[in-house]
């Protein structure tokens, strides 16, 4: 990991760290750290989310680096796509007005062969 600026050393930092239990879970906040550059920022990550082989997979990203999105036009769009939810289509309404339409009676249930 490089820094994007170069620390004096002294002044100390807030770094934030995501942790993984397991392989295939999802990355989790598990806390943060105060470290004067990306090196020692890791090795406190390791000290205190690693050593007891809690965390199989570390993120340690400055607290600087992480920008927040809170627009709503691109979080919420407002076009309606309530078509590509499955709740929004029921096809045993539309097959039974289909079979109204055609005549036809409602298909018996297959037994299968025995």
């Amino acid at each position: 990991m490089s820094d994007a600026a170069p620390a004096d050393g002294r002044t100390l930092e807030p770094w934030e760290v995501f942790r993984q239990e397991k392989d295939g879970d999802p990355m989790r906040h598990g806390g943060s750290v105060m470290a004067p550059d990306a090196t020692l920022a890791l090795h406190y990550a390791r000290e205190m989310f690693g050593r007891r082989q809690e965390s199989v997979h570390l993120w340690v990203v400055r607290r600087t680096d992480i920008h927040d999105l809170a627009d709503v036009d691109l979080l919420q769009p407002p076009l309606d796509r309530s078509f590509k939810k499955p709740g929004g289509y029921v096809m045993r309404d539309k097959l039974a007005a289909a079979r109204e339409v055609s005549g036809q009676s409602q298909p018996k249930a297959n037994k299968g062969a025995r």
